[in-house]
C-alpha cells in the first residue's frame, strides 16, 4: 500500500507506535519480549485452524503457532507488516480468524477500547484472544512513570481490568500467566546475573512479573450457560388422618 493511503492517518498514532517500536527494539525491551517469546509459543502450540492474525508495535514477525495455517501481522507501515491497517480499522470480515494476538498493542494505543472491539469481532466463535500487556504493579510498570523513552508512553492497563472488557465482549477467561520478573536494566551482565529469577518467579508465579498473558476464549453467539433454579427443601410427607365411617352411616 502507497504511502498516500496513509496521507490522512493520525500522526499521533503513527508517533506512538514508532517510538515504542524503537523501545522494543533496545536491550529493555528485547529483554520483555524474549521472556514473551516463550510464553506465547508455549499457548499457541496448543491451538489450530486456518487463521492467525497478530498486532503490535513490535519489529518482529508473527509468533510461531504449528498447528495454524496461515500467520499474519497486520499494523502500522511499517517493515515486517504484511496487511497495512490502521487500529480501530483492520480489512478482515467477522469471525475471519481462529485466533487472535495483541502483543503490547493496548499498551500502545490511542484507543484500547475500540481496539480490543476490533480484535474482538474478528475471532471466530469458539476462537481465542491472546493479550500481553505490561503490567503496572510492577518494577517495569513503576520505570514508566519516570521513563523518557517508549515505555513512557506505554498505558500499561492492569490485567483485571482488561478481563472486564473482555467479558463484555463475550469473552471467557482460560488463563491467566505471567513472565519477565527481571527489573527493565539496559545492563547485559545484570541481566545475566538476575536471570534466576526468572526459574523463581515461573515455578511460583510470583507477582511483580513485568508482563502478563490473558487467553480468552470467545463464546459462541447464542449458547448460554444456564443457571440452575435454586431448590428449596421440602419437608418430611406425614400421613394424612382419614376419618372413619361406619356402615351404618354409609347405609343412612
Amino acid at each position: 500500500m502507497s504511502d498516500q493511503a496513509f496521507a490522512r492517518v493520525d500522526p499521533e498514532w503513527l508517533m506512538l507506535v514508532s517510538e515504542a517500536r524503537e523501545w522494543l527494539a533496545g536491550p529493555v525491551g528485547q529483554l520483555l519480549l524474549e521472556q514473551e517469546r516463550r510464553l506465547l509459543e508455549e499457548e499457541l502450540a496448543r491451538f489450530f485452524g486456518g487463521y492467525l492474525v497478530s498486532y503490535g508495535p513490535g519489529a518482529e514477525g508473527p509468533p510461531k503457532a504449528r498447528q495454524i495455517q496461515c500467520n499474519v501481522r497486520l499494523g502500522a507501515p511499517m517493515p515486517g507488516v504484511q496487511i497495512v491497517c490502521e487500529e480501530q480499522s483492520w480489512p478482515l470480515g467477522e469471525h475471519a480468524a481462529d485466533v487472535v494476538v495483541l502483543q503490547h498493542g493496548l499498551d500502545f494505543s490511542l484507543s484500547p477500547h475500540g481496539l480490543l472491539r476490533e480484535a474482538a469481532r474478528s475471532v471466530r466463535p469458539g476462537g481465542h484472544l491472546l493479550i500481553l500487556g505490561i503490567h503496572p504493579w510492577s518494577t517495569w510498570g513503576a520505570r514508566r512513570l519516570f521513563a523518557r523513552d517508549g515505555l513512557g508512553r506505554a498505558r500499561c492497563i492492569a490485567p483485571r481490568r482488561v478481563c472486564d472488557w473482555l467479558a463484555l465482549l463475550g469473552f471467557a477467561l482460560e488463563k491467566r500467566r505471567f513472565g519477565c520478573y527481571r527489573p527493565p536494566l539496559a545492563s547485559l551482565v545484570w541481566q545475566l546475573r538476575l536471570s534466576p529469577l526468572e526459574r523463581w518467579g515461573d515455578a511460583w508465579q510470583l507477582p511483580g512479573a513485568g508482563f502478563y498473558l490473558l487467553v480468552a476464549r470467545k463464546l459462541v453467539v447464542g449458547l448460554r450457560p444456564l443457571r440452575q433454579s435454586r431448590r428449596e427443601p421440602m419437608g418430611k410427607l406425614l400421613p394424612l388422618p382419614v376419618a372413619k365411617i361406619s356402615r351404618r352411616d354409609a347405609d343412612s
